[in-house]
C-alpha cells in the first residue's frame, strides 16, 4: 500500500518557473521508477518525464531542455522542475511511483498547474 501525494503547483505568467514535489509513503516497498503526467482539459493524459532508481531520464519532446526530474530516494521524493513555462503546459499534472514486486503505478491525486499568457 503506497500513498503518493504532488503539491507545488499554481498560476505563473509565460516564460516563468515553477517546482512540483511528489512524495510517496506507507508500508514497507522500494521505489523503481518515478513519473510525471499531465493531462489538459479536452486532452488524453501524457507522459512528461521519468526517472530511475539510478537517476537515469527520459521526457517528452514538447517539455526538454526545459523541464528536469530529479529525486531524493531516502526520502522518496521526486520532483519536477518546469522553467521557460507556456501556456500550452497548463494542465494537471500526475505523480506516478512504481515499487518493486507490483506490476501497476501508484498514482497521486494531481496538482493544478496554470500558465497565462
Amino acid at each position: 500500500q503506497v500513498q503518493v501525494v504532488e503539491s507545488g503547483g499554481g498560476l505563473v505568467q509565460a516564460g516563468g518557473s515553477l517546482r512540483l514535489s511528489c512524495a510517496a509513503s506507507g508500508s514497507g516497498f522500494s521505489i523503481n521508477v518515478m513519473g510525471w503526467y499531465r493531462q489538459a482539459p479536452g486532452k488524453q493524459r501524457e507522459l512528461v518525464a521519468t526517472i530511475t532508481r539510478g537517476r537515469s531520464t527520459n521526457y517528452a519532446d514538447s517539455v526538454k531542455g526545459r523541464f528536469t526530474i530529479s529525486r531524493d530516494n531516502a526520502k522518496n521524493t521526486v520532483y519536477l522542475q518546469m522553467n521557460s513555462l507556456k501556456p500550452e503546459d497548463t494542465a494537471v499534472y500526475y505523480c506516478n511511483v512504481f515499487v518493486s514486486g507490483i506490476l501497476h503505478g501508484y498514482w497521486g491525486q494531481g496538482t493544478q498547474v496554470t500558465v497565462s499568457s
